[in-house]
């Protein structure tokens, strides 16, 4: 097991491992010490379905081992998919919070991918004005991503995320096993994330991917790249956790990303929007002269290796109209997330009016 701490104004540490879900309890006492407050466990119907080969359930498998260390649960489930991250059922779950009588001194416990993470972060950040709440990620996408930082939020008809509050969880448990269970696109998405974290801070890591699923055979390797993954987030988030400067690196890919995945009606997955979003961007920067011959080439055929996409065919007008929404806009500029070279990114101020120039020519 490998545990990273992370020193914002509420510490936690992040643990990542096999075999961790009946170890959470032991996990949990550093943040519960005696007391035993009521767990609200919150998952979505594909998750609480889960079963391994030999017959055993996650779900059940993380109730019981909190039952057994004498914690009270109870379980909120939702049906799995974006279209759930909506305020309706965040108010689902407030309804659910009182039914059970959960108070400020009990815990949300998150039992999901990025949208069970983000959803309920959100509700515990909000239900009486802040309860303490942990993370246990199921995807790699949650894993190496939305279960790190505090970033908690849902999606209105305007856009993704636009709703949403900082929260750090008191706990991050990563238990790798739950990766065996995904589909492949689902294990795709998480990789985007992963190539993002190469494209902008770590050319080794970068490297290493392009040389596809090698990159994430043998033993332990996964592991260590999701961790490697999360030590860089930390650096960030621990340097910017209100996400006002240098944390807006990591939203490489992401404002086209998100504006694909809404115009798809979300029938392109965040990983698969991220992925286009980053061939993108290189694209463009190429094309204007901020990053080397081959960048572009380079991005395209990473994701590729690992079963992402790198164009679409929405309009890029489209595109920029939806960007012009995005949470990076302030005012009449928009910051955009550009690389200088494998391995390094910077931020770039532009003018929501010159966003389709900058733009043309980095679709295919």
């Amino acid at each position: 097991m490998k545990t990273i701490s992370v020193n914002t104004g509420h510490p936690y540490q992040i643990h990542i491992g096999r075999g961790l879900l009946e170890c959470i309890p032991k996990l949990l006492s550093p943040v519960c010490g005696a007391r035993r407050p009521k767990l609200a466990v919150i998952t979505d119907d594909r998750v609480d379905s889960l079963a391994f080969p030999d017959g055993r359930q996650p779900a059940q498998t993380l109730l019981t081992a909190f039952e057994k260390a004498g914690y009270s649960v109870c379980k909120f489930v939702f049906p799995n998919g974006e279209a759930s991250k909506t305020l309706d059922t965040v108010r689902q779950a407030y309804a659910f919070f009182s039914e059970h009588e959960i108070t400020r001194t009990d815990m949300v416990v998150a039992f999901g991918g990025g949208v069970v993470g983000d959803l309920a972060g959100f509700a515990a950040a909000s239900w009486l004005r802040g309860v303490e709440f942990i993370q246990i990620p199921t995807t790699l996408l949650a894993m190496v991503d939305s279960s790190v930082g505090g970033k908690t939020g849902v999606d209105i008809p305007q856009g993704k995320n636009l709703v949403g509050a900082f929260w750090q969880p008191s706990l991050v448990v990563c238990d790798t096993d739950m990766l065996s269970l995904l589909p492949a696109e689902t294990f795709a998405d998480g990789m985007a994330e992963v190539i993002k974290y190469g494209a902008i801070f770590d050319r080794e890591l970068f490297e290493q991917l392009e040389r596809g699923g090698q990159a994430l055979a043998g033993p332990g390797a996964l592991e260590g790249i999701i961790a490697r993954c999360v030590d860089l987030k930390r650096q960030v988030v621990e340097d910017d956790e209100r996400d006002k400067g240098r944390r807006q690196l990591l939203n490489f890919g992401h404002t086209f990303g998100h504006a694909i995945e809404k115009q798809s009606d979300f029938t392109i997955t965040h990983g698969h929007g991220v992925a286009i979003g980053m061939a993108m961007m290189a694209r463009a920067c190429e094309r204007a002269g901020l990053a080397p011959a081959q960048t572009a080439a380079r991005i395209e055929a990473c994701c590729r290796a690992h079963g992402l996409p790198a164009e679409t065919d929405i309009p890029l007008e489209t595109l920029c109209k939806h960007a012009m929404g995005d949470k990076k806009r302030a005012g009449s500029d928009i910051t955009l997330i550009i690389l200088r070279s494998i391995g390094q990114a910077a931020l770039y101020p532009a003018a929501t009016g010159r966003l389709l120039a900058f733009m043309e020519g980095s679709s295919k």
